[in-house]
């Protein structure tokens, strides 16, 4: 009782001190507030230091505060604020108006130019509220916020600026220049007094906010507060249930128009609210026709249409055209239909690098990750946090991805991360426990997972993209998530069964191992007391095939141990998990140069989940990372190869939008994220994109355009984009010699019924032109021999991989849709002249046995005429092409540096960023890697592809047929001939020796496709199997 009459006190008193004070400032005369006090002069000489203008940081876009708290950085430090009338117009006839004319103040403050329109009336309404401010400024009421602002107002001016009392109606034309005098002077003046200029009413009469002079969002554009309606979202679910007026809501907000995007904010707590992208919908409409709302001013783009209210028609009028006169002139890039239906413009001289196999493109993120000053964006469709981005593991846990976040998170870098949210019936990827692994790091660590199957009826599609942002200006665009399996270099190892183990010169014993001791950083992994009796056996490597070290007589390892320094000094718990996750003793060896000295044998680089084969068993118990689930001693993995690439500048800013784009609409869309916890994010402006704290060494400039494939499900657009699909188709058609063609997938062949992407038409129509036109023309396919399900393909496969290879085999040689199909008729054999299907194999010695397997082809590539390269994520299939499915991102460059090269017999200028892919990739499957002996500079020649590439391919097929019967195989074309192959002798394991004779003439990695595997069965799922309920379209 007591406490409420008390509260009833305390309200009327100071509804009390109100009154008073509304009464003192009534009768406040201006003469009578002249306190003591200086003004604050910024005119320093250009050459002062202190005349530096200091830079308000991008990320202080995600620390916005109530426009109307004291203290907020609105300006910049150290920087005048310079203000001038331009113009007078008349904006009325009649006299009976008071205020009749419109002053048109230009204000330039640094690098930023912007103009603002005002009456007279406004300058006396906010004349009167910097009165009002004076004078409650002075008052000491008992609040914590208002003893704040008191004792931050250090200086109370001399003399407050006076404004002209006389109306405007009475003055003549001639006396219009004096009086835009006495407005500037009235300007300049309070805008040179502290006090004043950061008060919230000088912000607004001003048109300015905390997010007016951030360098890197642009050039100043129009501000000001608005009503806003809500509703007006393309995507259904985010919209009120009923029609008419009744279910809208008016909300007052700050607008923010930018050179690419609008955005608006809460006036009461500084939160962004919204993000508009400019895109090629961008459209404005002004009336009540367009809007149904009176002085309604309307603005669509893809995502949205939002509707806003002004205080007149006139007000909605030069809203509108403001707007579209700003946009046009800075962001005129963004309202343009781009080549092949791209969202993104083509951008010349970009710096560009490719990466092939993860090693590479692993290390650059690594690095890149480390120079991150503002945000790193990632998105995957599968991310694991506790995978190494450089190996051999030498420095403790310092490049394990959780680590590296943690760190730049500590350091004040933002970090969003964008994880595809599977079904989880379907897919063991765990997304869940990387989402709670990755904000458990810390609080600058924010995840989202998309889509949710129930609410958004989502349950067949995917996000597919792979993508790592640096501060928006460095972006990684390619085939390789950031997870399990997909580390890999150019040796592309089977076996992977030591502990590291180095010798170093001129280092002591002792002094490295507390030098690697110093370079842990301590994230402990648990249950690692394993016991180490027995020490490591090491075998001779004289004079043994690269691929068959091991094979000898076995001697005692005596150099330096790491894992016996370790345990010698008790530290068997530390986190270096190279060397201690190893309960092995025995194994096949490398020697590997690193910066670190020379790691001997018997080096981890794949630990626990890493170390994979998924066609023997799929991923499981993914929340016990460093924990085996396949016996690497008796299984080898399946090696991966995959292609990545890096773009700088505004490719990069292209790239970043995509993500900001998608991020936005995740955020809007599932209620958990619209907290304030998970901000809206904001692109930067192109104007900026040049300027690079930091570039991937090794890149080269070249011709860049991004391509998407996004929808209304995946990225909340109302037209889907396809982009990808049409430059594949394009780029395929306008080939003058050749196409090289790496991919995971190969299903296409159009027959409009079930599928429906046109990549495999366009490679046979071209075939047919060369043929027609009697011009040599060669086309490359490189896929992996069996499809990335698990399934025992001695027994045939499982549904799901025998369902993708009926697809793939459709596509090359099955049917009178396929490639094949379409080129018999015409060409009859000659088509093996034109086109040749490969994949790619090798061989070790694991445990005293010889083992092969498939390498995982799980790029997505497409090179054309060593000047023009798509690298992304979309798989060859209509899943990743049609657009509406699968969401992806993909990169062409266009080579604009040329280097001297023969193409068909002639003199050519290649393209450096496309020729030097071209020519790795050649070398790597060739084995010429290390051997430059053969000369492949021209892909055309008949040398080159019957000679070397062919005749490589078949007797690498063959010698790997002979040693192992190998599956998929030739001769098998039934399940019963299948029983009858594998019941064989094999030669590797009947006559290691003879055997191993043989596999020494296998050159690379390139084996020939077999065209005739199982072609007598129907590979569809059968009736009554649960991969025979799903739709078609899962497997296309």
């Amino acid at each position: 009782m007591s406490l409420k009459s008390e509260h009833r006190v305390n309200t009327s008193a100071l509804q009390k001190i109100a009154a008073d004070m509304s009464n003192l400032i009534d009768n406040l005369d201006t003469r009578e507030l002249h306190f003591e006090g200086e003004e604050v002069e910024f005119d320093t000489s250009p050459g002062d230091p202190k005349a530096q203008e200091k830079y308000i940081p991008f990320s202080s876009i995600y620390n916005t505060q109530g426009f109307k708290e004291p203290n907020i950085q609105t300006y910049l430090s150290g920087c005048p604020i310079k203000a001038q009338v331009l113009e007078v117009e008349r904006f009325t006839s009649t006299t009976r108006v008071p205020s009749i004319n419109l002053y048109t103040i230009e204000l330039t403050h640094g690098e930023f130019t912007w103009q603002v329109k005002r009456k007279f009336k406004h300058f006396q309404e906010f004349h009167r509220e910097l009165l009002k401010y004076k004078a409650f400024i002075r008052i000491p009421i008992p609040t914590k916020r208002h003893t704040f602002r008191r004792q931050n107002v250090k200086e109370e001016p001399r003399e407050m600026p006076s404004l002209p009392r006389s109306s405007e109606n009475t003055i003549q034309e001639e006396q219009f220049f004096g009086r835009r005098k006495q407005l500037e002077d009235y300007l300049t003046k309070i805008l040179k007094m502290p006090m004043y200029r950061n008060y919230h009413a000088t912000t607004e009469f001003l048109d300015v906010s905390q997010l007016s002079f951030i360098h890197d969002l642009g050039p100043k554009g129009l501000e000001g507060m608005i009503m806003k309606r809500s509703g007006g979202h393309r995507i259904p679910g985010l919209n009120c249930c009923g029609q008419g007026r009744a279910c809208y809501r008016w909300s007052k907000r700050w607008l923010i128009v930018k050179d690419s995007f609008l955005l608006y904010m809460k006036p009461d707590s500084g939160a962004i609210a919204f993000v508009l992208l400019v895109d090629k919908e961008f459209r404005i409409k002004v009336g009540r026709k367009e809007t149904e709302t009176k002085y309604g001013l309307r603005i669509d783009n893809l995502s949205r249409t939002l509707i806003l209210k002004c205080n007149s028609y006139r007000h909605a009028r030069w809203w509108g055209g403001a707007i579209e006169e700003f946009i046009q002139k800075h962001g005129s890039d963004f309202l343009k239909d781009h080549r092949f239906g791209s969202y993104a413009a083509v951008h010349e001289n970009m710096l560009a690098k490719w990466y092939v196999n993860a090693k590479g493109y692993f290390e650059d993120i690594a690095n890149a990750m480390e120079e991150a000053a503002e945000e790193i964006f990632i998105t995957d469709w599968w991310l694991s946090p506790e995978i190494f981005l450089k190996r051999p593991v030498v420095e403790g846990n310092r490049w394990r991805l959780d680590c590296i976040l943690k760190r730049k998170a500590q350091q004040g870098v933002r970090i969003f991360i964008m994880l595809y949210k599977e079904v989880e019936l379907a897919l063991g990827i765990n997304s869940e426990y990387s989402k709670r692994t990755l904000m458990r790091l810390h609080p600058n660590i924010k995840v989202m997972r998309h889509p949710d199957h129930v609410s958004s009826s989502v349950y067949l599609w995917a996000h597919h993209e792979k993508l790592v942002i640096i501060d928006q200006s460095v972006a990684f665009v390619g085939g390789i998530d950031l997870a399990y399996g997909r580390w890999d270099d150019n040796e592309h190892r089977l076996t992977d069964v030591g502990s590291v183990k180095r010798v170093t010169s001129g280092l002591s014993m002792g002094s490295l191992a507390a030098a690697t001791m110093e370079s842990m950083e301590s994230l402990s992994l648990k249950d690692n007391h394993r016991s180490h009796k027995n020490e490591p056996i090491l075998k001779s490597v004289d004079d043994v095939d690269p691929k068959l070290k091991g094979v000898g007589k076995p001697r005692k390892f005596s150099k330096f141990s790491l894992y016996r320094q370790l345990h010698r000094r008790h530290l068997h718990n530390s986190d270096s998990v190279s060397s201690i996750d190893s309960a092995s003793n025995t194994g096949s060896i490398r020697s590997v140069q690193t910066g670190v000295g020379e790691l001997h044998g018997e080096t981890r680089f794949w630990h626990g989940k890493d170390y994979c084969n998924f066609v023997f068993k799929d991923w499981v118990q993914l929340d016990k990372p460093f924990a085996d689930f396949i016996d690497r001693y008796s299984t080898p993995r399946i090696p991966w190869h995959d292609i990545g690439s890096v773009l700088h500048g505004k490719a990069a800013r292209d790239v970043a939008r995509h993500f900001i784009q998608r991020w936005n609409f995740t955020k809007i869309m599932k209620p958990k994220y619209r907290s304030l916890s998970y901000p809206f994010l904001l692109p930067k402006s192109q104007s900026t994109a040049h300027e690079l704290r930091y570039q991937v060494p090794g890149a080269v400039p070249a011709k860049v355009q991004l391509l998407r494939s996004a929808a209304d499900w995946s990225a909340g657009i109302k037209h889907h984009e396809e982009s990808i699909h049409s430059a594949y188709i394009n780029v395929i058609e306008n080939s003058k010699h050749y196409i090289y063609i790496e991919n995971q997938f190969f299903i296409s062949c159009a027959d409009d019924k079930v599928v429906f992407n046109k990549v495999g038409d366009a490679i046979a129509q071209r075939i047919l032109k060369a043929h027609r036109e009697g011009q040599r023309y060669r086309v490359y396919i490189v896929i992996p021999r069996l499809p990335g399900f698990e399934g025992d393909i001695s027994t045939g496969g499982g549904n799901a991989l025998q369902a993708i290879m009926h697809f793939n085999y459709r596509t090359m040689c099955r049917g009178e849709n396929s490639i094949l199909g379409q080129l018999k008729p015409e060409l009859g054999n000659q088509w093996i002249n034109y086109i040749s299907f490969c994949g790619l194999r090798t061989h070790a010695e694991l445990e005293g046995n010889l083992v092969t397997e498939l390498i995982y082809v799980h790029s997505k590539l497409l090179i054309a005429d060593d000047n023009t390269v798509i690298i992304g994520s979309a798989n060859i299939n209509d899943r990743s092409m049609l657009g509406k499915r699968d969401s992806e991102m993909a990169v062409i460059v266009q080579d604009t540096e040329t280097v001297p090269s023969i193409m068909d017999g002639k003199e050519y200028q290649a393209g450096c960023f496309a020729q030097g892919l071209r020519l790795q990739c050649f070398r790597l499957v060739l084995g010429y890697l290390s051997d430059p002996s053969e000369d492949l500079q021209d892909p055309v020649s008949d040398k080159f592809f019957k000679e070397i590439w062919v005749s490589t391919a078949a007797r690498n097929a063959t010698i790997y047929d002979k040693v192992f019967r190998c599956l998929p195989n030739d001769e098998v074309h039934n399940l019963m001939q299948l029983r009858d192959f594998i019941s064989k002798p094999i030669l590797a394991k009947d006559d290691p020796i003879r055997a191993e004779e043989e596999l020494r003439k296998i050159r690379g990695f390139l084996v020939q496709f077999p065209f005739y595997f199982l072609s007598e069965e129907n590979l569809l799922p059968s009736v009554g199997t649960k991969e025979a309920i799903v739709p078609m379209e899962v497997w296309t």
